[in-house]
Order: C-alpha cells, then structure tokens, then sequence
C-alpha cells in the first residue's frame, strides 16, 4: 500500500484526500453533489496513476566521461544521451543521476517531454580534491502526468567509472647518460645508428624539432612521428614507492603517504614520457596488471591505500629479480632496513632514492600514536597499552615503527649513499621538482664511503 501511494505527487495525495473526505461529507450530509465533487476527486488520480503505469515509453540513456581520467582537483565532464525509442511522446520527464558526493551534487532535469524518436543531450561537471575510482550512475528518470499529480520512477543500469589520478607536478628533464640503462647493460644502441627500417618512432610532442620528423611513420600513422634519436631500445625502470602505514606521517591530502603518491606519479609519467617503460612496486611486491606504464602506474595509484606492513620484503624480492634502474620513493627508513635495500641492489645497476622526512609532516614529529596506530590509520593488530588482548605481551615491532628521528633519516641516507645509490632528503617545504633536480646532479655512484659516519651527517641535507 505504501509503495503504491508512493507514486502520487503532494499533489494528487492531496486529490485523494480532499476526494475522500468531500464523499464521506456528502453520504452523511446527504448531499449528492458533494458526493459527485468527491468522487471525482477520487478518480481524478487514480485515473493518472493508470494511464501513466501503462505509458509504454521506452527511453535509452549514453553516457561519456571526458576525460575519463584527470588528476586530483582537476574538473571533468558528464554527458548524459537520452533518447526516446518508442512509437509515443513521453510526458513530463525528471531525470536525477547518481554521483558520488566526493565529486559533486546529484544533477537533476526537467524536461518537458521528448517527441517520437527525439533526444536530449545533457551535461554536468564533476571534480574531486581526493583521488580513486567513483562510479558514476544509474540515471533515473521520473515519469509524471500531464496534471502532475502521479510521478513514476525509472532506472537505468548503466554505470560509468571516473579515474582520479593523484597529482602530477611538472619534472626538470634528466640528463640521459649511460647510467639510465634499463637493463642494467653498459651499452646503447640508438635510432640514429640504425637503418631507415629499424627507426622506432613517437608520436610528436610540443616543443620537438621539426627535423626530427621520420616522414615515412608520418604517413604510415596519419599524425606526426619524430624518431626516437639517442633514445635505447629497453629504457626500462622500477618504481619502487614505500606504502607502509608506519613509514608515514600526517592524515589525509597532507599527510607524507599521499605526497609519496603524488611523487611517484610525477616520476613515473615523467619518465614515460621519457620513453622509459617501467612497472610500479611496493613494500608488498609488484603492482598492477601488465600494459602501458604510464596508464597502470595512474591507475594503480589512484586506489593504492597504506599497507600495515613493517618491512620491505616484497620489494626486496622484486627487486633481486631484475637490474637496471630503480627509483624509490620512501618514507621512514631504518638503518636495518636501508641496509637490505642497499644489499638487494648491489652491482644491478643505477638507483636514486627520494627520501622523506616524516617528521616534517606531522607537527609534534611523531607517526604513531600511543596505541601503535599510525596517525594515519590504526593497524587493526587488536593490541593497546603494551598488551595484546590476551594479556601477553606484544612482540617487538621493526624499528620503522619509532616515531620518526631525522637523525635515523641521515643514517639510512648515508648508508645508501655509500652503497652507490642518489639520495636526496625531502622536507615537506621543499619542491619535489628541487628534490629531482638534485638527485642528476650527482654522480652515478660514491668510489668509497665517506670518512665520516653517516649518523653525523647533517639531518634534511639533500645530499
């Protein structure tokens, strides 16, 4: 009963009432044409609800997201397609799609009705501040009659998904030397050395020589093709970004997790757009599905969450499986751990290492909570006050779980330093652009450590 008065309006709820109440008055009041006002305010809606429920409209919806993927805080837009393909005109449409509310408000339109196989296109932007997947969808459209008194409800079952992408900060370009071998080999073999038939082109790119265009791709393709001169064969690197709840600071858009997110991203798409294919790795191991790097790395990175990992096992065994170039992107490190890191990489080729100083994003410098939680999180581990819920006492965490010291970050600098790796130490005040910029500005590797600890090196030095 409820769900069938569901379909009339205030308006023929209001018919029905007045209807029955103008009956009831007129039979007791014997007056035959308060009865005949009250019926036919009874019959009024009813009649309505029926022609309206037997209404055969046939509507179609399409929908388009463009672009279907954009950065944090960037707006995108919805175009909604809808049709009617049925032989009748429809009434009064109220057409409301589903959106997320971290993107926007539920759009809503009246339409006065759509011919015999019309159309109306509409449109609405959508923008978030938060990256991930949202869906977006169904339409529903809300059928009314001509007196507006019965209102029924359609869906449709179509969903459209919306990538958030984290934010990409534009990259100084890196000086290409034999160091950024992907396949950790010391030679090159470039396009220019090769035949006319062997040149591996690329689609043309703002601010590329016009002499640099390989005409025969150009008409083979339909678009303009530049050769790919000084460029090798199998660039290839791995990405190596730190996930673990205990590694970061802060909460939220601010914390040092999602920093870590956004400069994985800058690097990765700036690579690719380098010409360096790659693949995307963790704490946990190897991520996302095989395909074109730049697309699964902002995939993959638009619904990576923390991990409640204490080590980087899984990156470690990632990572003795193949050389070539590496770039991390860590948060805190302990010197055990910056030890088997430096270990897992020796003689398999170049590696940079972007690490942050945590404690610069959280403003008492401390990551975890009395509990053992990261600020960013609990571990859900069930253990508080020392004790785990059976009243045992808890084994000891990796060191990576102490709150953050700048001086352990100098140490897991010069560790890796000594190794051979890049490192540049990044504050939440300094640019990932500066950090970048730095990190080709050293040598490739140290001949031998330094004479001094590395524990006495200056904390947030950047090399």
């Amino acid at each position: 009963m409820r769900s069938w008065l569901a379909a009339f309006t205030t308006r023929g709820t209001s018919f029905l009432a007045a209807g029955l109440a103008a009956a009831l008055a007129g039979l007791f009041l014997s007056e035959r044409d308060l009865v005949s006002v009250g019926l036919l305010l009874l019959v009024l809606p009813l009649f309505s609800a029926l022609a309206a429920s037997r209404a055969r409209y046939r509507l179609s919806c399409s929908r388009s997201i463009t672009p279907a993927r954009v950065a944090a805080g960037q707006p995108a837009r919805v175009r909604l397609h809808l049709e009617n393909v049925s032989r009748l005109p429809t009434g009064l449409l109220l057409a409301e799609d589903t959106v997320p509310y971290q993107i926007g408000t539920r759009p809503r339109y009246v339409l006065n009705g759509i011919e015999r196989g019309g159309s109306r296109d509409l449109s609405y932007p959508v923008r978030s501040d938060l990256r991930g997947k949202f869906v977006i969808g169904p339409l529903e459209v809300r059928v009314a009659d001509a007196f507006g008194l019965v209102e029924l409800g359609r869906s449709f079952s179509s969903r459209t998904t919306l990538i958030v992408a984290p934010r990409v900060v534009p990259l100084p370009r890196a000086v290409a030397t034999g160091a950024w071998l992907g396949d950790g080999e010391g030679r090159t073999r470039t396009a220019a050395s090769a035949g006319e038939d062997d040149v591996v082109p690329r689609a043309y790119r703002d601010g590329d020589e016009m002499r640099r265009v390989h005409w025969r791709s150009t008409a083979r393709y339909g678009e303009l093709m530049v050769r790919r001169e000084e460029q090798q064969w199998r660039n290839r690197v791995m990405l190596l970004l730190d996930t673990r709840r205990l590694a970061h600071s802060g909460t939220g858009p601010t914390s040092s997790f999602e920093f870590a997110v956004s400069a994985a991203a800058s690097i990765g798409v700036h690579l690719a757009r380098e010409g360096v294919d790659g693949e995307l790795i963790t704490d946990a191991g190897p991520v996302g599905p095989p395909g074109i790097f730049e697309d699964m790395l902002l995939n993959s990175l638009a619904v990576i969450t923390p991990s409640r990992g204490y080590e980087l096992g899984g990156a470690l065994t990632a990572m003795r499986g193949g050389g070539g170039f590496l770039v991390a992107v860590l948060g805190r490190l302990s010197a055990a751990s910056a030890r088997e890191l430096a270990a897992s990489r020796r003689d398999a080729g170049t590696s940079l290492a972007i690490l942050l100083a945590v404690s610069t994003w959280s403003g008492t410098g401390h990551a975890a909570t009395s509990n053992g939680s990261a600020d960013a999180g609990g571990t859900g581990d069930g253990s508080a006050n020392g004790q785990h819920a059976n009243g045992s006492a808890p084994q000891a965490k990796p060191a990576d779980a102490r709150p953050a010291d700048p001086d352990e970050t100098s140490q897991a600098a010069g560790i890796l330093r000594a190794a051979g790796w890049r490192v540049a130490i990044l504050d939440v005040a300094t640019p990932l652009a500066v950090a970048w910029q730095r990190l080709q500005m050293f040598p490739g590797a140290v001949s031998s450590p330094p004479p001094a600890a590395p524990a006495a090196q200056a904390p947030g030095a950047a090399g």
